[in-house]
Formats: C-alpha cells, sequence, structure tokens
C-alpha cells in the first residue's frame, strides 16, 4: 500500500485455475478470506465448493509471473516453492466461513495444544453450506474432522486465541456452537438465544467473551467460561451483522446495517461512542455539500480493529465500496472523535 493520499498497488489478481464447471454463477461467488497468524497461508473460497491455500506472501519473482500470464492471457501454472506448495480442497458444499487455528503458544516458544495432541500446529477450519464444518491440516491438506450439527449455513467461525483448539462456529439455523478439537472435535455446547440468522462470532483475545451478531438490532455477549449469556447489547436501529474486540479485550465494535459502528466497554455493557459511515466521496468532495440523505445510503457489512489496536476499519455496500475504488475508512480509535 503507498503512504495516504496516493492509489494503492494490485499486487496480484487471483482467479479460479479451473473453467467453470456450469454456464451460470451460482455458487461461485468469493465469500471468505483469511491469513493464518503468522502469516505464512492464504486461504480464499474461491467458488464450486473449493477453497484454495496459498502459500504467502507472494514472492517477486511469482508476481511478475502473475502479471505476464495476464498480459498474455494465459493460464496460471502450478508452483512450487520450496516445502510449501499451493494446495486445493475440495469442500463438497458451498465455503461461507473460514478461520485459521491460533499460534499464540508457538509464538511463545511453548509446545503448540495442536501438536501435543497429535493435531498439526496449523488447521483450518471451514463453514459450508449444509452446515458442515470441515477441518484441514493445512501443510498436507488432509481434512482431519466433518463437525455435524448445525441445520443450516454455517457463516462464521472462530478460534479461541489462546491455541486451546477451543472452535465456534455461526449459523442460519440461529445458534452458536462451540467445539473442542482436542478432544476428536466433540461438542462441547450449543448457544442459543438469537432469533435471526447468526452473521458472526468473535472471541475476546483474553478468551473471556464471545460476542455474536445475528440480523437482528442487539448483539450479544457470552461468557466463554460458563457458556451463558452476559447481557444483550442494544442501541442500534437495524440488523448488526459484524463484530470485533480489540486485542487488549478492553474494547467491543459492532456494524449495522444502519451505517453505524458502536463502540462498547464489553465489561460494563457502557455504550462509549457511535461513529457513522459516510462515503468517502461525500468526505472529500469539499465543493458539494453533504446531504443528510446521502449520509444513511450506505449499510456497513464487516468491522475490525487492526493488529496494534489504533484504528478501525469498516466495509459498506455503497457505490463506492463496489466498485472497488475507495478503500475501507480507516479512524484512529483512541482520541480523534469524527465519523467512519
Amino acid at each position: 500500500m503507498k503512504p495516504s493520499g496516493e492509489e494503492p498497488v494490485l499486487l496480484a489478481e487471483l482467479k479460479p485455475g479451473r473453467p467453470q464447471r456450469y454456464d451460470w454463477k451460482s455458487s461461485c461467488e468469493t465469500w471468505s478470506v483469511a491469513f493464518s497468524p503468522d502469516g505464512a497461508w492464504f486461504a480464499w473460497s474461491q467458488g464450486h465448493c473449493v477453497v484454495k491455500l496459498i502459500p504467502w506472501p507472494l514472492e517477486e519473482a511469482e508476481l511478475c509471473k502473475t502479471s505476464e500470464r495476464k498480459s498474455r492471457g494465459s493460464k496460471a501454472e502450478p508452483r512450487s516453492r520450496g516445502v510449501a506448495k499451493e494446495k486445493t480442497l475440495e469442500c463438497g458444499q458451498i465455503v461461507w466461513g473460514l478461520a485459521f487455528s491460533a499460534w499464540s503458544a508457538a509464538e511463545a516458544g511453548e509446545t503448540d495444544p495442536a501438536c501435543t495432541v497429535g493435531l498439526p500446529c496449523l488447521i483450518l477450519a471451514t463453514g459450508l453450506n449444509d452446515g458442515q464444518i470441515k477441518v484441514w491440516e493445512v501443510q498436507t491438506g488432509h481434512l482431519l474432522f466433518s463437525l455435524l450439527g448445525h441445520q443450516d449455513v454455517v457463516r462464521d467461525l472462530s478460534f479461541a486465541p489462546n491455541g486451546s483448539l477451543i472452535l465456534v462456529s455461526a449459523s442460519r439455523d440461529k445458534t452458536l456452537r462451540v467445539w473442542d478439537l482436542s478432544r476428536d472435535g466433540r461438542q462441547v455446547q450449543v448457544l442459543s438465544g438469537h432469533v435471526q440468522w447468526v452473521y458472526c462470532c468473535s472471541i475476546s483475545p483474553d478468551c473471556s467473551m464471545l460476542c455474536s451478531a445475528a440480523g437482528e438490532k442487539s448483539a450479544l455477549l457470552w461468557s466463554m467460561r460458563s457458556y451463558t449469556l452476559i447481557r444483550r447489547l442494544e442501541g442500534h436501529q437495524s440488523s448488526v451483522v459484524s463484530c470485533d474486540f480489540s486485542p487488549d479485550s478492553a474494547l467491543l465494535v459492532t456494524a449495522s446495517y444502519d451505517a453505524c459502528v458502536i463502540m462498547w466497554d464489553p465489561y460494563t455493557g457502557e455504550q462509549l461512542r457511535t461513529l457513522r459511515h459516510v462515503p468517502l466521496h461525500s468526505v472529500l468532495d469539499y465543493s458539494s455539500e453533504v446531504h443528510t440523505s446521502e449520509v444513511h445510503t450506505s449499510s456497513l457489512r464487516s468491522v475490525c480493529f487492526s493488529p496494534e489496536g489504533l484504528y478501525l476499519a469498516t466495509v459498506a455496500d455503497d457505490s463506492s465500496a463496489l466498485q472497488g475504488t475507495v478503500p475501507p475508512a480507516l479512524l484512529p480509535c483512541c482520541d480523534t472523535p469524527g465519523m467512519l
């Protein structure tokens, strides 16, 4: 990414390496992408029930080859790069959610919990259209578990950041489920309380809380120790669709179709600040007045903290975001008042 004020640089454009098996576009959407915690892998749900695992970062030589192939109009060639190679995971169903296991213990120089129970040190969980969760070994691409229990689409997945191999899944069946992969994928708990599809789940970095967002005006906050509901967070005027904790677990943000992000104290439930998403073209166009009606035309789709916790990123479905000409709005969340 270039400095602020300049256009972002496109490193590579990834496209499916096989021809479409159908004449129609249904099921070919990209629903999820994810980087592994150590930044060594990129997972991409590329449509037609396939997930691509790509070693990261892309080497400079590989980027040049990608550019040359695009200019020649030729197909991508198989890559071979040391031990790590691209892998294709055939999931059998449309893939909606992706999540890598945490590697906090390994980073601290301790024994990784996955390795101590005979599991690989890096795992990828995939949430499928039929309610299944398939769990894969990243290094080999082997299927480890098929977790059954959900009755509808698994929309989101979240691993406990402490490396304990606890996995939480959010589904259109209006429930969240807690799984323990260190115990052969045993289902630990079913969390019920939502009355609409559950879109998003996020575990706090200190692993004490879980936040879930559904097609409702409130988000639910759960205890990760007792798996009971702590409180409902009410304040949005439309469906809450995304949530995320700050790296120190001190703050929680929720994003809604009402075009607002609300910042909460998760320990007290206090609403600290409300931030409104304004299309950047309206903010930057000083020659024209920003009308109130224009401010409310964008529905927020996602929100997240930056790794150091100083910024928030939001994604909205306004026309500029859909065209890809404007990056997500970034806002210092500690001491800069204003709007998203």
